[in-house]
């Protein structure tokens, strides 16, 4: 069969803008335990790092082909357009999703491989949550698949990619970092309610109500800052990681849109799972920065 998509187009189908919701439980996690003067494997964090990202894209276009054929995405659909604009198949995206699943996969039993057997049960938690998303966002599931698949699970799983062994400490991490990426899906779901509805399916977002929805939120993107600073004050932070203060303006302003979601609906939500995709990027950047620097004085006191 013959493909007449350019390497962008298939790479805008895997929903490219999302990936920081994957990307940045490695980084984070291996800068924390340089800080911690763990000694992390940097190529293995390299290695995770890409195979994290396939599995994502997988799952991106694994969501999009469930979505298409359960009705919930349509001519109208804001969101993922690669089906709905007639620009792919049903099938294509489906043979897309196979290939980046088979391919994340096979690198990750070469990791499993090199890094030890309890690599698999990681990555098969996160394969068994990855194939099961759609019907578990059906379900009201969805924030809760996420939080696992994209928090717990790639920070204790890098931690012992890098290390040798699960770095407990790594569970710090997990609400800060967790809870804006569970806000990308939350915002997304908000804005989506009334073809979610329409396709008869009841996401967590449909299922407490638009003004419930919008506290859930700002609690997603607000509480990450709170965390941090109350780690940094009781030292299991270093106090260097309050500069992600700086992005407090980028979650409040999205925080503000939602709260208007009640009265202006889907179009107060137009967007805001992009920028709170951004939001994560800075915000796990920036607590990166903390990290590393915090690890290169450790390791040079001179300075």
């Amino acid at each position: 069969m013959v493909y007449n998509h350019s390497i962008k187009a298939w790479l805008i189908a895997t929903r490219p803008w999302s990936f920081p919701a994957s990307a940045m439980p490695v980084v984070v996690c291996t800068a924390y335990l340089y800080g911690l003067e763990k000694s992390p494997d940097w190529l293995m964090a390299l290695w995770t790092l890409v195979t994290i990202l396939l599995f994502h894209a997988a799952g991106n276009t694994w969501s999009d082909y469930n979505d298409y054929k359960k009705g919930v995405d349509r001519e109208d659909t804001i969101g993922g357009t690669s089906i709905t604009s007639g620009e792919f198949s049903l099938g294509e995206i489906k043979r897309l999703s196979f290939i980046l699943l088979g391919v994340s996969v096979l690198s990750g039993l070469m990791i499993a491989a090199v890094a030890g057997l309890p690599v698999l049960y990681f990555g098969l938690a996160g394969f068994i949550l990855t194939i099961l998303y759609p019907w578990l966002k059906y379900r009201a599931l969805g924030d809760v698949d996420i939080l696992l698949t994209y928090s717990l699970l790639p920070l204790l799983g890098t931690s012992y990619v890098v290390t040798g062994a699960i770095q407990w400490e790594a569970c710090w991490l997990v609400l800060p970092i967790g809870l804006i990426t569970v806000g990308i899906l939350h915002s997304n779901n908000m804005r989506d309610s009334n073809q979610d509805r329409r396709a008869e399916i009841e996401t967590f977002a449909m299922k407490i109500g638009a003004r419930a929805s919008a506290v859930i939120y700002a609690f997603e993107v607000l509480f990450p800052f709170v965390a941090v600073a109350v780690c940094a004050v009781a030292g299991i932070f270093p106090i260097l990681s309050l500069i992600v203060f700086s992005a407090v303006k980028i979650a409040w302003n999205n925080a503000l849109m939602a709260m208007k979601y009640q009265q202006m609906g889907m179009e107060a939500m137009r967007g805001v799972d992009e920028r709170t995709a951004q939001l994560q990027l800075i915000f796990s950047m920036l607590l990166s920065v903390s990290f590393l620097i915090s690890g290169f004085l450790a390791d040079n006191p001179i300075f």
